[in-house]
């Protein structure tokens, strides 16, 4: 199926082409017509399967040809700095031969040229929920005329404690607008915010729930915590390891490592949220080229990562739980290409990875590691019984509990 037979006009699909994309994900098949249809539309599919160009391809193409008014119509939300900034490059990409204009809101970095952006006149704005609000109470965010709304990486936006600020600019929305809410996992919470934030919507839900993508290939490294550093240097010595993010679970320990890699002559950056914008953006620019090899990074730092060619996602330290586990290897595998996540696990991660197994339905392969010799055996783990995780949610219950919406 081509761009071209979901009702994208000439200069989107141009565009599509020139970036390089033949035919839609099945996510993008399924939403766009629904989009452009003007239906609310949630969205429950993998990371890397193509949500972005989803939603901002049919919202370009209605906005495309309206009114040059220069007033806010089209507000996308995201978690996080890195997340925006990225979807702004996407937005640029399809609508560079529209005639609209863009602007992005976060924060760590300076007000003015934002407040200028706006006071320019935009048809679309990407932001950050809590630096949208700071400009919403100076009064320089203007609803008026917003005609669509999009929650993009929900789940995330839910995980780092944003409900309340989502709920606040929600009700500062006009109400008559279309909706669009996009997650990777789906779970009762989501379901509650969906409830309140869409009607009547189109669920277009692509593979299993909260189910990490299946090209990776996923293993477990059993290993003593003070041997971790060792053991990642040595399997840096592999060639294939060419684009390698690892995950800290603190901003210190990111620095840490990143040292040590760096004292083993490994190209390396670090991206969490101790670093300014602009170390942050190099980072990932430096990575994106190939200019460091492996990126270091914490959770809520590494969401917003959109980087093609990562072949190795390295969980350093165990995430605390199997979602963050999601996302984490989500980084890998994009776009059809396959990739491996790589799990360090010691003595004390034991109760995380059985919890992780349970969630899956399935055992993580344990794996050895040829000509390391560990000083110390890691601990035994117990045999704990895998069960099946539990089936989805029937997509009728996004029913919308409220007549008129925030």
């Amino acid at each position: 199926m081509p761009f071209t037979s979901l009702g994208l006009g000439p200069k989107i699909t141009r565009a599509v082409a020139e970036a390089g994309y033949t035919e839609p994900t099945p996510i993008q098949a399924k939403a766009i017509p629904a989009i452009l249809e003007g239906r609310d539309v949630v969205g429950v599919a993998q990371t890397g399967t193509g949500k972005t160009a989803a939603f901002v391809l049919p919202m370009l193409e209605q906005l495309d040809g309206k009114d040059r008014r220069r007033t806010m119509r089209a507000l996308v939300i995201a978690p996080t700095r890195e997340l925006v900034v990225q979807i702004d490059e996407n937005v640029r990409q399809y609508a560079s031969h529209l005639n609209l204009r863009f602007a992005t809101i976060y924060g760590g970095v300076g007000e003015r040229p934002q407040i200028s952006a706006l006071k320019g006149g935009v048809d679309l704005v990407v932001a950050t929920p809590g630096r949208l609000i700071d400009l919403m109470g100076q009064g320089y965010v203007k609803f008026d005329d917003v005609e669509f709304v999009v929650l993009d990486e929900a789940d995330r936006m839910l995980d780092m404690g944003f409900l309340p600020a989502i709920r606040q600019i929600l009700r500062a929305l006009p109400a008559k607008r279309q909706s669009l809410m996009f997650s990777a996992t789906l779970s009762p919470e989501i379901e509650r915010i969906a409830a309140d934030f869409v009607k009547n919507p189109v669920v277009v839900q692509i593979g299993r729930r909260a189910t990490p993508v299946e090209a990776v290939t996923q293993y477990v490294h059993e290993v003593p915590k003070g041997l971790k550093t060792d053991l990642l240097i040595h399997l840096l010595k592999d060639d294939a390891m060419d684009s390698v993010l690892v995950f800290s679970r603190t901003k210190h320990g990111a620095d840490k490592i990143a040292r040590k890699l760096a004292a083993a002559r490994i190209p390396t950056a670090t991206l969490h949220s101790n670093r300014t914008q602009g170390q942050r953006i190099d980072a990932l620019k430096r990575f994106k080229s190939g200019a460091v090899r492996v990126l270091v990074a914490t959770d809520i730092a590494a969401r917003g990562i959109d980087v093609e060619g990562i072949s190795h996602v390295v969980n350093y330290d165990f995430p605390p739980q199997p979602e963050d586990y999601v996302h984490r290897i989500g980084r890998t595998a994009r776009a059809s290409a396959i990739g491996d996540a790589v799990s360090f696990v010691s003595a004390e991660d034991y109760p995380n990875l059985h919890r992780l197994e349970r969630f899956l339905g399935r055992g993580i392969p344990r794996k050895t590691v040829d000509g390391f010799v560990m000083r110390s055996e890691a601990p035994v783990a117990p045999v704990v019984p895998v069960r099946a995780s539990t089936r989805p949610a029937s997509p009728s219950r996004f029913v919308s509990r409220r007549r008129s919406r925030p």
